[in-house]
């Protein structure tokens, strides 16, 4: 008597690998909502009615985005409500003292933060550059655990732990330097080219990975 055999479908013998349009479509509405247009948004106000316009219309885009989210019925993630809370809080201080260096102060040192624990959790079981690319885009588990996806990880964390140093270091250079509308141009149009570079680098690093696992 044979022992019965279990053929595995083919889906699972050989998992799809995500295509890289994809991600990318999925990852740029998240960048667009975090990172572009709340400067645009700000800078926008900074010009129809001065500081004051400019952080009222900050602080009214990150509350119309969670009551949008509402209004749909959608889920609003933790790190959106934690935005709100902190832009309330660094609006309400810089009104409040009449200084808007301070408004800028808190997410440039945090940008440091983000630099020194993208390094420190390099070598960890799961580094956080890991856990922003998962939230960004959607990665099976075979692709996670894989060690040439491990690797990938290590060097990403490396890369964007030296982007994030470099970004903290101009901004906060240009804050204390510059008056608030260069500083406002001058470092979204020289952390857009050093983010685009780096994300470039990353997507074709992480191409090349995808490519070696889909030969073995």
């Amino acid at each position: 008597m044979t022992t019965p055999t279990f053929a595995l479908p083919a889906a699972e013998r050989h998992p799809a690998l995500p295509r890289i349009p994809v991600l990318i479509r999925h990852a740029v509405p998240r960048v667009l909502e975090g990172m572009i247009l709340p400067v645009a948004v700000f800078y926008a106000g900074l010009l129809v009615a001065g500081i004051h316009g400019g952080l009222v219309m900050a602080v009214g885009w990150v509350y119309g985005g969670v009551a949008l989210r509402l209004v749909r019925r959608k889920a609003v993630p933790g790190t959106v409500l934690l935005a709100m809370l902190a832009i309330t809080v660094r609006a309400a201080l810089a009104l409040v003292t009449g200084d808007v260096v301070i408004y800028f102060l808190q997410p440039t040192l945090g940008v440091f933060c983000a630099s020194l624990a993208f390094l420190t959790t390099a070598a960890a079981p799961r580094p956080l550059i890991q856990r922003v690319t998962t939230d960004l885009v959607p990665l099976p588990d075979h692709l996670i655990h894989d060690p040439r996806m491990r690797r990938f990880f290590v060097r990403l964390s490396l890369l964007w732990g030296a982007v994030q140093f470099v970004n903290g270091s101009l901004s906060l250079w240009l804050l204390f330097s510059e008056s608030i509308e260069t500083y406002l141009i001058v470092r979204t149009a020289a952390v857009a080219v050093l983010m685009v570079l780096a994300a470039g680098a990353s997507l074709l690093a992480f191409k090349r990975v995808l490519g070696s696992m889909q030969l073995a």
